[in-house]
């Protein structure tokens, strides 16, 4: 996608950013924060955490908080908490992104262990819901909010040996299509994101024999997210769009 930000887009925003400790939410963490906003980093490594906070306080712009959340073990008490929390400290929210994901084992559908079924579908599904659902009243606080799902490829054409990762991402388009018309015409939009191939740890695991330096790396493939944070793209919901 070819859109280039302005330097003062995500001024006065808060933006709440899972998966933050590397890869694509990492450097969309530290981009965010390059444009003005208040970011949230929401991930499980308490280390990779502080290095893309020590990274934002070197930004000498707004300073960063650090949520450790384990999006497999979490509550939906502790999502209510963090809604609290947000809600307390920011007043609301502008912009969440679900970044975070799991890609499983990639076999054969009937060699697909029920646990690691289960875990897929716990973190890229059940926990981007229930953070939804007790994020949105903190969202509906800003004068206009962004919430992005993370989809793939495999979201919308299923793939083979892709079994408990593709279904995943299938179900995640359905989510923000019910969500984005449950909320047309208000200032809540919805919209995911395919990243495309991307040199991220998760590609790596997924196509350990693939050449690395022929893929885009993770700040080159910003434009969509930064466009569907920003107020161009107000008009925007219920849309997939392909970050390559």
């Amino acid at each position: 996608m070819d859109y280039i930000a302005p330097d003062n887009l995500l001024e006065n925003k808060t933006i709440l950013i899972t998966g933050a400790g590397d890869g694509i939410g990492k450097a969309l963490a530290i981009k965010c924060a390059e444009l003005g906003a208040a970011v949230i980093l929401l991930g499980k490594t308490v280390k990779k955490l502080e290095a893309v906070y020590d990274q934002i306080e070197a930004l000498n712009k707004q300073s960063a908080a650090i949520l450790p959340v384990d999006l497999l073990g979490a509550t939906e008490e502790h999502y209510q908490d963090l809604a609290d929390t947000i809600l307390r400290e920011y007043g609301q929210l502008d912009g969440l992104v679900h970044n975070a994901g799991k890609l499983g084992v990639l076999s054969p559908f009937t060699q697909i262990e029920s646990k690691m079924w289960n875990e897929v579908m716990h973190v890229n599904v059940n926990a981007a819901f229930l953070m939804t659902k007790y994020l949105i009243p903190v969202l509906e606080k800003a004068p206009q909010a962004s919430t992005i799902f993370t989809t793939s490829g495999v979201g919308n054409k299923g793939r083979a040996y892709w079994g408990s990762y593709s279904v995943s991402k299938f179900a995640t388009e359905g989510m923000v299509q019910v969500i984005a018309d449950e909320y047309e015409g208000t200032k809540l939009r919805f919209n995911s994101i395919n990243p495309g191939a991307t040199k991220t740890a998760m590609r790596a695991s997924a196509f350990p024999a693939e050449d690395s330096s022929l893929l885009k790396t993770p700040e080159q493939i910003l434009a969509a997210y930064l466009y569907l944070l920003g107020d161009q793209s107000l008009d925007i919901t219920g849309q997939r769009i392909n970050a390559q």
